[in-house]
């Protein structure tokens, strides 16, 4: 039997593996939400343009608000053999409705009904999106507060480095997470423009008023080139890529909890609600949370590279190729929010060890920078030459096995003569992260004013 939606030039219907390649309702029904609105944004310009007639428009708008009913409800019925949501939609309206609901159709094809569907599903994920990000650096910012001043090491090639305040370290991510956003809302800002009335691919011959359907959508403007309208695909490659930044930066973030809650590091600890246990070694507490942040992240890279090799040769305008574009893009996108929501509940759920971390910051000589400078600001040496002679402090203490500030003053003066008592005021790691005042920098004054100013603008 032919699929009358489409079956006119066809004698026969599709072959069964034909079918199971072709039919996408089992994953674009998602798109029923926004199928519908663009439904009656289309219907209402059709009939404002004298286009159709007046019972038929209130008959079709009244038909697609049942449809929409019955889909929130979860008693519609999608069929296999319609193959994708437009046509499941339109079939239904036509059992309510009758013949009028052909008339829907008009002045567009299934081409540009995808694209501006797919175009408000993105719209709408990334807005949400962007208040999840939102929410994470709310936490991230109320426990840089909390923590201004709790002092950790700071690491480069993972080796201790200097040392930082924990709180310091959530505000990090709370600049990435800053760019992750504006990368969502210049993704936004590009898409839209609707797609609306550009049928198959040359627009139409109907009077339509394509500006007042993208007005009714939300969107700013109608796209300018019918072509393009329907063979673009940048919107949801632009939102992949910035998923795809952001789930990175979620990944790193997941990565120092895994390794912070190690018996090893016991950095932070995670409750029983973000962790699991072992079937077998009962003293196991698994960070399983933070590792499938850190695993989707190539869930969410892959779609975006799927995406690019689906469309890198495709001749416009529109090819069934482009039908790939949705269960990665569905996948990904609610796959960071998964990720968005977990980062969030582990960031309120941590608690830093205190004793542990400051422990941790005075080790590996991570005061040896401090001792540098201060041989700069105080005795004037050029800055290799104080790298020198700290060099050879850290050397010494390291062949004695203690730390910088339990070296005597005459060891320090034997590398360096003019060496005085008050060097020892910047050996200690409280006193290091206090004096890295410049802004951006890890002082806890510089911490509190930035995690409040974050609070505040995050509202």
């Amino acid at each position: 039997m032919s699929n009358r939606m489409w079956g006119g030039r066809f004698a026969s219907g599709p072959a069964e593996i034909m079918e199971e390649i072709n039919a996408s309702i089992g994953f674009d029904k998602r798109l029923a939400p926004q199928d519908i609105r663009g439904s009656l944004a289309h219907v209402a310009m059709l009939g404002q343009a004298g286009i159709l007639p007046a019972e038929d428009v209130a008959a079709i708008e009244a038909g697609l608000k049942s449809v929409r009913d019955e889909i929130e409800a979860g008693t519609f019925v999608f069929k296999r053999e319609l193959e994708d949501i437009h046509m499941s939609v339109e079939s239904r309206l036509t059992e309510i409705v009758g013949p009028a609901a052909g008339r829907l159709h008009t002045a567009r094809s299934r081409n540009d009904q995808v694209a501006t569907d797919m175009k408000l599903w993105v719209r709408d994920t990334l807005d949400s999106l962007d208040q999840q990000a939102a929410d994470l650096q709310r936490a991230l910012s109320q426990t840089a507060l909390k923590h201004a001043a709790t002092v950790m090491p700071g690491f480069t090639h993972l080796q201790s480095a200097q040392p930082v305040t924990f709180g310091h370290h959530c505000l990090a991510y709370v600049e990435m997470l800053a760019r992750d956003r504006g990368r969502f809302r210049d993704a936004r800002a590009r898409l839209n423009e609707c797609p609306l009335g550009a049928a198959a691919l040359a627009g139409t011959s109907f009077p339509i008023d394509r500006h007042a359907t993208a007005a009714a959508l939300g969107f700013d403007r109608p796209t300018a080139n019918s072509l393009d309208s329907v063979a673009d695909r940048d919107f949801a490659l632009e939102a992949l890529a910035a998923a795809s930044i952001c789930a990175v930066h979620l990944s790193r973030f997941a990565e120092e909890l895994v390794v912070w809650t190690s018996a090893q590091f016991n950095f932070v600890r995670l409750s029983d609600g973000f962790t699991t246990g072992s079937s077998i070694m009962p003293q196991k507490r698994n960070p399983d949370a933070a590792e499938l942040v850190r695993a989707k992240s190539g869930r969410i890279i892959g779609a975006l590279t799927g995406l690019l090799i689906v469309m890198k040769g495709l001749p416009l305008a529109y090819s069934k190729d482009m039908q790939e574009d949705k269960e990665g893009t569905f996948d990904a996108l609610q796959a960071l929010s998964l990720c968005l929501a977990a980062l969030t509940g582990m960031v309120q759920d941590l608690e830093p060890n205190a004793e542990v971390l400051a422990r941790a910051a005075g080790s590996g000589y991570a005061t040896a920078t401090d001792l540098a400078d201060w041989l700069v600001r105080e005795l004037g040496l050029p800055f290799r030459q104080a790298h020198h002679v700290t060099g050879r402090l850290v050397g010494v203490a390291s062949a004695k096995g203690v730390g910088l500030e339990e070296l005597s003053l005459a060891e320090l003066q034997e590398a360096e003569p003019r060496i005085t008592d008050a060097v020892y005021a910047v050996l200690g790691v409280g006193n290091s992260v206090a004096s890295r005042t410049s802004y951006g920098g890890t002082a806890p004054d510089n911490v509190r004013r930035q995690a409040q100013a974050w609070i505040e603008r995050l509202g």
